[in-house]
This record gives structure tokens, sequence and C-alpha cells, in this order.
């Protein structure tokens, strides 16, 4: 669902911007960090674009994506909480859930992956 993304990021884009930059460091940066820096860089020269632009470019590069409709950096400074939403919305998309951070979805693969090996086999006939 778009909605609650969307109300969270008007409100708090350090939050979104946070777990995004988590996956996409894998794990590297905690969402905590990765806001806390995104919440600094606004205090401070109030262009937080400058940061989340770059991640933008990190997902693009990831995923094979073009740069489309504009420039990363023209995107995030002109409509950087609907470029906040696209890039959640991305992640959600390919089976990524940014809510519960790169080693909740590294678990949640692990366990995807356990139950098809359980799967009971299918049935095999002579030729």
């Amino acid at each position: 669902m778009i909605w609650p993304t969307a109300i969270i990021t008007l409100c708090f884009p350090c939050v979104t911007f946070g777990q995004i930059a988590e996956i996409l460091d894998a794990g590297r940066t905690s969402c905590g960090t990765s806001g806390m820096l995104y919440v600094l860089i606004t205090v401070c020269i109030a262009m937080p674009c400058l940061m989340s632009c770059s991640y933008r470019t990190k997902m693009r590069a990831k995923f094979g994506l073009i740069e489309s409709p504009a420039p990363d950096c023209l995107v995030h400074c002109f409509c950087g909480y609907c470029a906040l939403c696209q890039e959640y919305r991305e992640l959600t998309e390919r089976g990524i859930d940014p809510s519960i951070g790169y080693y909740g979805n590294v678990a949640k693969l692990r366990r995807q992956q356990q139950q098809m090996g359980m799967a009971a086999p299918m049935p095999q006939k002579m030729i």
C-alpha cells in the first residue's frame, strides 16, 4: 500500500530515507544512522537532496534502471518526497520490505529458501 508510505514520508522523510539507505547499503549503515544524517543535513544546509540523490543513483545501478524522468539530483531537489516514495515502492515491488531492514529481509529470504527446500518431492515416473 502506498498511502502509509506517502504519509510517513510527508511527515518524516528521514524514516523513509533511512529504510531505503539501509537496504541499498546492505546493512552497513542502519536506518537510524542514515535517518539522522538526513535530518542533520536538512537542519544544517536545508539540502537533503544532496544525500538522497546518491541513493537513487545506487538503486538505479543495482537494478539496472534508467535515469528517468530527469537526472537523479533534479528529481530529489524538486520532488524529494515523491522520489523517496517511488524508491520505496521499487524495493517493495522487487520483494524487499524496507520496513524490516536489511537483516530482516535476509532472514525472510533464508526462511523462504528453507521452505522451498523442504517441499514434498514431485511424483516421478520411470520412462
